[in-house]
């Protein structure tokens, strides 16, 4: 049945974070570090809400754009914790995660021909999504050296003048690097002066262990040519919820709106109905969440440099980014060695574009008994290589 299938969907390569999901899956007794998923329950105040909501007959669609209580309660959030002004009315759509917000955001922008900056590694689905729409995509590559953060020098070096989308992904999956407010600024700069469209995914605000995370909407002029992507997965441990959110100019978020209302409709009312109660009373357990994380992280980054391997230290998102190169193996060699000796799944970082070449991608957001019997595993496995 190929023949009938178009060459964009046959060509289109299978996510290699699902691949390993998938691999590990089949081996009896493993320990999954390949999957960026909280170990959480959802705060119960929030599943709370979404069962009595249920119990009242509320299962009917929303507004295509979302509760209007709960754009008006995020629209009141952004602007207290992060310094962010949106209108609910206008300028927020609730999405089926923030998935589906950076999606819609590229079928509204893209013209096919035009071109996509994306820091090189991170998140699989900006250059899928890229791809779909018809744009060429142009890896931007960041380096260890730099802590994985984007340097200017290197956005001149992959911007060609078909250049119309920036993607921006802080904290970074997958390698845990943040930018501060100092470091971004040359980055709006350089978006200004070349006319670009900023998709700043920022679903990792809520885990920054290493000071105030910047919002690229309030760096100057940027909030006109930035669509602000977040949601609920992460921080609320809310993923199979599916609830996210996108915020920006009114003529783009109402682009995105009219493919949204055709394509999905909107999101489920019960998930938005929670993470509404989340906004409202749901910090608390957030808080204590990230806390968690943060103890977490530190073991993992602790036990991978006491193996051996170089690991600089992610100060958000709930991942590491070891480099595996002192083993002698590729990246996808050591997480398929590594999940047929000693049971433990990792991502390689080439699933992550070329420049994850040399590192994979540990998931820290697993109890720490688990995280614990994954490092011995991974050390007795680093030493036959090492030593």
């Amino acid at each position: 049945m190929k023949q009938y299938l178009s060459p964009l969907a046959l060509n289109l390569k299978p996510s290699g974070i699902r691949k390993f999901f998938d691999l590990a899956a089949t081996v009896e007794g493993v320990i999954s570090l390949g999957v960026g998923e909280p170990d959480f329950a959802t705060p119960w105040v929030m599943t709370e809400a979404a069962i009595f909501s249920l119990e009242q007959g509320q299962t009917m669609y929303t507004s295509n754009a979302g509760l209007v209580e709960l754009r008006r309660e995020l629209s009141k959030y952004m602007a207290k914790h992060q310094g962010l002004n949106y209108n609910a009315d206008q300028e927020i759509l609730i999405t089926v995660g923030a998935s589906e917000a950076i999606d819609l955001a590229m079928r509204a922008l893209i013209v096919p021909g035009d071109g996509v900056l994306i820091p090189d590694p991170s998140f699989v689905a900006y250059a899928a999504c890229a791809e779909i729409s018809g744009a060429e995509v142009h890896y931007v590559t960041t380096s260890a050296e730099h802590d994985f953060r984007l340097q200017v020098e290197d956005l001149q070096m992959a911007y060609t003048p078909n250049c119309k989308i920036l993607v921006l992904s802080y904290p970074n999956n997958p390698t845990g690097a943040v930018m501060t407010r100092e470091e971004l600024l040359p980055i709006a700069r350089f978006a200004s002066e070349n006319d670009l469209i900023i998709i700043s995914d920022e679903i990792y605000s809520d885990l920054n262990y290493g000071g105030e995370h910047t919002p690229f909407a309030t760096l100057p002029y940027m909030w006109n040519r930035t669509l602000h992507v977040s949601g609920f997965s992460k921080a609320y441990a809310m993923t199979g919820w599916r609830i996210g959110y996108v915020a920006g100019h009114p003529d783009l978020i109402q682009a995105m709106l009219k493919i949204h209302q055709y394509t999905i409709m909107c999101a489920p009312i019960m998930a938005q109905i929670a993470a509404l109660e989340g906004l409202k009373s749901g910090e608390t357990a957030k808080q204590e969440m990230v806390m968690e994380y943060d103890r977490r992280r530190r073991i993992m980054v602790h036990g991978l440099r006491e193996m051996g391997l170089t690991c600089f230290e992610p100060l958000g998102a709930f991942y590491v980014f070891p480099d595996i190169t002192a083993t002698g193996l590729n990246s996808e060699e050591f997480a398929e060695q590594l999940l047929k000796e000693e049971k433990v799944a990792v991502v390689p970082g080439t699933a992550f574009g070329p420049a994850g070449e040399g590192h994979v991608r540990c998931s820290y957001a697993y109890s720490t008994q688990q995280l614990q019997e994954a490092l011995t595993r991974m050390a007795r496995f680093v030493k036959k290589r090492i030593s």
